[in-house]
């Protein structure tokens, strides 16, 4: 089954603390929270004090996505905030092994993401030390978009270097996820569905969760 982590940037703001809550009592399993610094992508969300407060309200796992430059200066704040998985981009990363050390030396699981221009043979000589690989499937800094259809290739030739190594390295999709494309994306080899929109904007946002965890 999927593991569904609703996407935290297209919660109400005015309503968090409810938002919260219905994830908790739905099948959802990792909160997936967006940290945008307005340099490395147009948009700015929200940083550790947000996610200190959103951690209080859950056991379950705090997926955190850094989409920042020079990422290394704040690890240590957002295990201090209660991130599990704490996710860099390669792009932002001029010593990216080095990154990756530093999130795990804490405690946390370390993450990598990969813009959609960025192939997956990049992560060819640290896959072996990376938890997660989270693909963008859509152009990162926004909610909304549509998911870019090549990302299939990109999760199928990622889940072959995945298995040709014997590990046990997570795909995880982020951007335009939907019900509709969320059985392709699972047949291609991601394990991890981020969906902002679709569950958030659904009538009925415990349904929607529970669809996509039913998604094998």
């Amino acid at each position: 089954m999927a593991i569904v982590a609703p996407s935290f940037l297209s919660a109400n703001f005015l309503s968090l603390e409810a938002d919260c809550k219905m994830v908790n009592e739905s099948e959802a399993d990792w909160f997936h929270l967006d940290v945008m610094d307005g340099r490395f992508v147009p948009n700015i969300t929200f940083g550790p004090m947000i996610i200190e407060f959103i951690r209080k309200t859950t056991t379950k796992v705090c997926d955190v996505h850094l989409m920042i430059v020079k990422p290394e200066k704040y690890v240590e704040d957002f295990k201090k905030a209660g991130a599990d998985i704490l996710t860099v981009h390669l792009e932002a990363c001029t010593h990216l092994h080095r990154n990756i050390e530093q999130i795990k030396s804490l405690g946390m699981q370390a993450g990598v993401a990969l813009n959609p221009h960025t192939p997956v043979e990049a992560l060819k000589e640290v896959l072996h030390d990376i938890d997660v690989v989270l693909i963008m499937s859509v152009n990162p800094g926004f909610g909304g978009q549509k998911f870019i259809p090549n990302t299939l290739n990109k999760i199928a030739a990622l889940r072959r270097m995945i298995d040709e190594k014997g590990l046990a390295t997570k795909i995880e999709i982020d951007g335009g996820v939907t019900l509709q494309n969320a059985p392709d994306i699972i047949k291609a080899g991601a394990h991890v569905l981020v969906a902002g929109n679709t569950v958030f904007r659904s009538k009925d946002p415990k349904d929607t969760i529970a669809q996509l965890k039913k998604i094998v």
